[in-house]
């Protein structure tokens, strides 16, 4: 028996722990508030921080690493990915422009070319199968086309554009397969093979010629780059790649961003690259 004089004691303290039992057992029944959903309890395993991330895969511009360098001479020239939005803004030459027929329409050679020959005076005419250029020296130059099948002698000349800065006549020569482009004097006559349409530099002393043909392989594809310091086009030097490079333009006096063309997964990707041009 307890003595009288203990028992408000023993029922206080077994009060308290009465009270502490049911509030431990209300802590660990947790109950969801009315129309509420609780979100279910992630395993273990599923721990983001028990389990091995995934390494980023960068992007295709960042892994190519063999279609970023380009030897000329004993010299390697590195190529650096370019601003997109830097290349849309860069001025374009209107000869380089792509005037290619509308989706659903048929493109008419013939008339393009009467179009650009109205804008070049007297100097350029076509009577015929014939086109001659007027020099400043006196000296005719004529350009007969020769369309046959036979792929050794099919050849077509068109008047494409006179280029001011450099003081020549651009024409398209067209072959029974592929072709190239010539620039003539307009002063001399004077006639220079070239892979395409040149991109100027802003003083006029230089331009480049990008090439792409990585499919058909008709026609080289890489980059020539030409001086006019002694008044004519000289070579200073060209590539053929395995990548072709399309459009390019002058960021400032040494350095072009073009589009660079190259065989992924079968087909043809393209991407914006910046290159600054040896001496």
């Amino acid at each position: 028996m307890f003595p009288l004089r203990l028992l408000p004691a023993l029922l206080v303290l077994g009060g308290l722990c009465l009270l502490t039992s049911c509030s431990l057992r209300m802590q660990t029944a947790e109950r969801a508030k009315p129309g509420v959903t609780l979100p279910p309890s992630r395993p273990v395993s599923q721990d983001p921080t028990t389990t091995a991330r995934k390494r980023p895969v960068p992007p295709p511009v960042y892994r190519f690493s063999h279609l970023d360098t380009l030897m000329v001479g004993e010299r390697l020239v590195r190529l650096y990915p370019g601003s997109r939005d830097t290349y849309e803004r860069l001025p374009v030459q209107q000869w380089l422009i792509n005037e290619a027929a509308g989706e659903g329409d048929e493109l008419d050679p013939e008339a393009e070319e009467r179009r650009r020959l109205r804008k070049a005076g007297i100097t350029a005419q076509r009577s015929g199968r014939t086109l001659a250029l007027r020099c400043q020296n006196g000296k005719a130059v004529r350009l007969v086309n020769n369309p046959t099948e036979n792929y050794d002698t099919s050849v077509l000349y068109e008047y494409v554009a006179t280029l001011p800065r450099i003081h020549h006549w651009l024409i398209a020569v067209r072959l029974y397969e592929g072709g190239y482009y010539l620039l003539v004097d307009q002063q001399t006559g004077r006639q220079t093979v070239v892979w395409s349409p040149p991109s100027i530099s802003p003083d006029g002393q230089h331009f480049v010629c990008g090439s792409s043909d990585v499919l058909a392989r008709y026609e080289p594809s890489g980059l020539q780059v030409w001086s006019m310091h002694s008044g004519h086009p000289e070579l200073l030097w060209e590539r053929q790649t395995e990548w072709g490079v399309s459009q390019p333009r002058w960021l400032d006096g040494h350095t072009i961003l073009f589009e660079q063309d190259f065989i992924h997964n079968g087909d043809v990707d393209t991407r914006v690259m910046r290159m600054t041009l040896p001496d």
